[in-house]
């Protein structure tokens, strides 16, 4: 724990939602001289200003002003802050260094840290991960970009404590000494190319989460994604593989109906893939991910086993909603880009209709029309992506247009019947109509829930 970085240091944090809120909280915890600037109006902010007041921080909305770096030691950056904003441009101009908020937790956090971050899987695999930790009966907290911001939880965490977080890739921008003691990148497809522009761009940020690793630490990576495994070559933690293709060493695979883990050479089965309560090859890719990580905390077999049985999933993520009147409704709110809505639309069986659109990250529609015109009866689309979207599938599947998620939800239901599956798969950002997946994933639920009411 680094608390000279917080004690008696003057900081700004730009942006006042959750992860700002806990930087804020954190630093004046530790003694730190606090100023915290949001653009939103104070109206928007209500509760992030009642988080403020009782400690007696500072803070400013309605616009960024000079105030939050001027005479700062550093300016904490939330993730949703983009790096060519205004007020970034001026806090570079002035010189005055910038952090993120996990690379602050990770100044002033005691306990092991082990990371997640990839394209697709993120949070089932941390999920799945603080599962089998918490099992095996280690002091454990799950935090990042799942849950709880990771400053909410630092002072929690004792010496012997685990932290397992899961990691965007904007988290990581603003990372420089974040050092975990593993680090695991699930897969590598492109994703937010509307802030990096290039995919290199974005691949490169995603492996920052192994930088500052050395050789006593571990780095995880999915073997059977060639393209990360060649990033993944030039850093200096010990490396570990997962694959549901290849017999890794040293690492965890699949063989003869069962999850292996090759320890130089020495090979043990940790149980039936049979056993795994997550469906479909994407989870059973998350799932070996998460008992590696496990492994290399030293959890037993059994901690695993039993975790891996019976993990329901995540919210949001291929979440079952139930039926009405014959008619399935799965909610994957989560699937914000294209590779996730591919895993999607493979894993569910059935006559199809597909709920999706919303803010575009630059993603390629085009490469899920074979899968579309093979599997989606409907495409109902909402949100500014719907006329990109109508031009990639229009002539494979029959599109409508919808104003709100509860038009979507009523189409999708009346075009799914008798016995179809109505999946919400946006495959792009929540942030035209929502304040984030899981308030798009909640207004899904609640219109199926209206219709399941006017059904009785």
């Amino acid at each position: 724990m680094r608390v000279d970085r917080a004690e008696n240091k003057k900081v700004g944090v730009v942006g006042a939602a959750r992860s700002g809120i806990a930087a804020a909280l954190l630093l004046n915890r530790h003694g730190a001289d606090v100023f915290v600037s949001d653009s939103r109006n104070a109206d928007l902010l209500a509760d992030a200003i009642d988080s403020l007041r009782p400690r007696g921080i500072e803070y400013e909305t309605g616009g960024n002003t000079a105030k939050v770096f001027r005479e700062k030691d550093y300016v904490v950056l939330s993730p949703g802050v983009p790096p060519d904003a205004p007020i970034v441009k001026q806090i570079e101009a002035a010189g005055v260094p910038t952090i993120s908020e996990i690379e602050l937790g990770y100044w002033l956090c005691d306990g092991h840290i082990a990371a997640v971050t990839g394209s697709n899987g993120k949070t089932t695999t941390t999920s799945l991960t603080g599962d089998i930790f918490k099992r095996s009966g280690k002091p454990t907290f799950v935090a990042g970009n799942i849950g709880a911001p990771f400053c909410d939880i630092c002072d929690e965490v004792p010496q012997d404590g685990w932290v397992v977080l899961e990691i965007s890739s904007f988290q990581l921008e603003k990372c420089y000494e974040f050092k975990p003691e593993i680090a695991a990148v699930l897969n590598l497809t492109p994703d937010h190319l509307d802030r990096y522009g290039e995919f290199s761009t974005y691949a490169e940020m995603k492996m920052r989460i192994g930088e500052n690793q050395s050789d006593d630490d571990a780095f995880i990576a999915n073997f059977d994604d060639a393209y990360l495994v060649g990033l993944a070559a030039r850093l200096a933690a010990e490396k570990y593989y997962f694959s549901l293709s290849e017999k890794v060493n040293p690492g965890v695979y699949i063989q003869d109906e069962a999850l292996l883990f090759n320890a130089n050479g020495r090979v043990r089965s940790i149980m039936p893939i049979s056993e795994i309560s997550l469906p479909g090859p994407h989870n059973l890719a998350n799932c070996a991910a998460s008992a590696l990580i496990a492994l290399l905390a030293d959890i037993p077999d059994s901690a695993i086993r039993e975790s891996l049985s019976s993990f329901p999933g995540v919210e949001h993520r291929l979440e079952k909603c139930g039926e009405v009147d014959g008619v399935a409704f799965v909610n994957d709110s989560k699937a914000t880009n294209v590779d996730s809505v591919w895993y999607a639309l493979q894993s569910i069986s059935g006559r199809l209709v597909v709920i999706m659109g919303g803010r575009d990250k630059a993603g390629d529609f085009s490469r899920l029309r074979e899968l579309v015109a093979d599997r989606v009866d409907t495409v109902v689309l909402i949100g500014e992506a719907t006329e990109k979207m109508e031009s990639a599938f229009g002539d494979v599947t029959s599109i409508r247009r919808a104003e709100s998620m509860d038009d979507a939800v009523r189409m999708a239901f009346n075009a799914a019947k008798p016995d179809g599956t109505v999946l919400l798969s946006p495959a792009c950002a929540s942030f035209d109509m929502f304040t984030d997946y899981e308030h798009r994933g909640k207004a899904f639920k609640d219109a199926v829930a209206e219709l399941r009411r006017e059904s009785k």
